[in-house]
């Protein structure tokens, strides 16, 4: 995701209803997100919907990453001899053996 722009992609609540059209037109165009600001606070982040997917796969990958971790951690683990011998069987259960 690219950087956010303070001047270009913080904006109030009344702009974004005013131009919402064309700032979702930037949003898909340049992939940085867009703040929409209510009373003068933070209330929502407009992003592209790629750029959405590529944050979930991301955190998909970083949780896969965290458990795999998680596992060596506490031995639970094993060899590729092993391994295969048992995706073997799965494929042989299956009936793709």
């Amino acid at each position: 995701m690219k950087d956010l722009i303070v001047s270009e992609d913080i904006i109030p609540i009344g702009k974004f209803k005013a131009q919402a059209s064309q700032l979702l037109k930037r949003v898909a165009a340049g992939a940085r997100p867009l703040v929409i600001t209510q009373n003068g606070r933070p209330a929502a982040v407009v992003l592209s919907p790629a750029e959405y997917d590529r944050m979930r796969e991301r955190d998909r990958f970083l949780a896969s990453v965290a458990a795999g971790i998680a596992d060596a951690e506490t031995g639970r683990v094993m060899d590729s001899d092993t391994l295969r011998a048992r995706l073997a069987e799965h494929r042989k259960a299956a009936g793709r053996g």
